[in-house]
């Protein structure tokens, strides 16, 4: 990288959207100044300039969720940058995978979904409890009641897939998904964690896995 063409403002910085490399979600949004642009590139970790602090700080210092840099883009401006970054932990001081988990709005037509945003959002009713909020009841009630929530729906998925029932079935199927998100949140799984494991099933030979499970 040619550190000169980089435009940096009138206070030395760039800002800097960190983005997860397998999922492309957005972690969070800092700034670089030229010595914590060199360090990033030097190190292959992210440093960035704390403008409340008004130093520099490698990401994961103190929590140990450090951010292994994949590349760095710049705009067509070159004032600012896309960092991806592969990571070992929350990206967020909350301790949520991404710091942009609160909805603020939705256009009337739309109705975005996906199972990242999901787990996002009930990640952040555990962090950043929310009165009235049913995720978080679950939460402060604890393992044992998400246990018996997950039984209960798993119990009902099985009842409407025996009555051959496809929108019943469906129903409690989203149900379950979203009382297991719940459970794995509360147990730190991750949706990488799930992805990574069924990406091995495919080379794997039932029956010998079955054997090994009895």
């Amino acid at each position: 990288m040619d550190m000169d063409k980089i435009k940096f403002d009138e206070k030395g910085l760039v800002p800097a959207v960190v983005q997860d490399y397998y999922t492309k979600q957005v972690l969070t949004v800092a700034y670089m100044n030229r010595d914590s642009l060199e360090i990033t590139m030097d190190e292959g970790y992210t440093c960035f300039f704390s403008r409340s602090r008004q130093q520099l700080w490698r990401k994961g210092e103190s929590s140990g969720n450090r951010q292994k840099v994949v590349s760095i883009t710049s705009d067509c401006d070159r004032d600012a940058l896309v960092v991806e970054v592969i990571k070992s932990g929350p990206a967020c001081h909350t301790g949520a995978e991404s710091c942009f988990f609160n909805i603020e709005y939705v256009g009337k037509d739309e109705t975005p979904f996906s199972y990242e945003s999901l787990y996002q959002m009930i990640a952040g009713r555990k962090t950043e409890p929310k009165e009235g909020s049913y995720t978080t009841y679950l939460f402060s009630k604890g393992m044992d009641k998400i246990l018996k929530k997950v039984g209960e729906e798993s119990t009902e998925v099985i009842i409407a897939g025996a009555k051959n029932d496809k929108e019943e079935t469906i129903y409690e199927v989203a149900d379950l998904a979203y009382h297991l998100m719940v459970m794995m949140v509360e147990q730190g799984i991750t949706l990488k964690d799930i992805t990574s494991e069924l990406s091995k099933r495919h080379v794997i030979d039932h029956k010998i896995k079955q054997e090994r499970m009895k």
